[in-house]
């Protein structure tokens, strides 16, 4: 049962997404459902029990998120710099109405962790990356970091590239590159398992996006669990119990 949730609407659209929370104290984190996912999806798929004792402690509550990933990432009828334009509504969403509604319900503001398994590991990622500032670390489980790679076509410009991890943080450089390396922190998770190489392509992808991080002195951790390790929610509770107790 949600211990407080809501319906928040995305600017400059009619679309209304669902924030569902679980817990009352304890450092906030921004939790992103798998493909096209909804905020539901955590509690439905057994992920907050797999970290019920961190909640009933005190020491996180979760802030599920709906995805809008049909309406921009899973799109495969538009093309990808649209799908990435789109995605910036989503983006203004979650800094301008969600994470506000975040600190009301946390009394407030206080430092995000992000967190999210599949195309979710992707955004919580991202957001950690574009808003430090607020969210300093990220936790991403069987992330695919390079948008190019989702299905699309089309000509790619600007929007996309600032939407595409795998190709911003190798352009990063100067002050903003300096500060990023003193405020944030990724912990890559991903196994080599059924579905993590196809057809997601997990497993090569988030490889290479280690390497960029790496290249550029940006605070990475990558771990790689073993072949019976899937794609699937059995072993996203398994690496969830493992490592957040370890990040709060």
């Amino acid at each position: 049962m949600a211990d407080a949730e809501a319906y928040l609407q995305v600017p400059g659209t009619d679309a209304w997404l669902h924030v569902v929370r679980h817990g009352h104290y304890g450092r906030p984190v921004l939790v992103f459902p798998s493909e096209a996912g909804r905020a539901v999806d955590y509690a439905n798929n057994g992920m907050v029990d797999a970290v019920g004792d961190l909640v009933r402690d005190g020491r996180v509550s979760l802030f599920c998120v709906d995805s809008a990933d049909r309406w921009t990432w899973s799109d495969n009828g538009i093309e990808t710099e649209e799908r990435a334009r789109r995605q910036g509504a989503y983006y203004a969403w979650l800094t301008d109405v969600v994470v506000p509604w975040i600190f009301d319900q946390c009394g407030g503001p206080q430092e995000l962790l992000t967190t999210g398994v599949s195309m979710g590991a992707y955004h919580a990622v991202h957001f950690a990356l574009q808003r430090a500032d607020l969210a300093p670390l990220a936790l991403g489980m069987s992330g695919n970091y390079d948008v190019t790679t989702f299905r699309g076509w089309g000509d790619l410009g600007d929007a996309t590239y600032f939407a595409n991890p795998a190709a911003y943080v190798r352009g990063l450089g100067g002050d903003h590159l300096a500060w990023l390396r003193s405020r944030a922190a990724v912990q890559l998770v991903v196994g080599e398992g059924p579905f993590e190489v196809h057809p997601t392509q997990s497993l090569p992808q988030t490889i290479a996006f280690a390497d960029a991080l790496q290249d550029k002195g940006i605070r990475y951790d990558l771990d790689v669990w073993g072949f019976d390790s899937a794609h699937d929610w059995p072993w996203w509770r398994k690496q969830l119990a493992y490592y957040l107790p370890r990040l709060v």
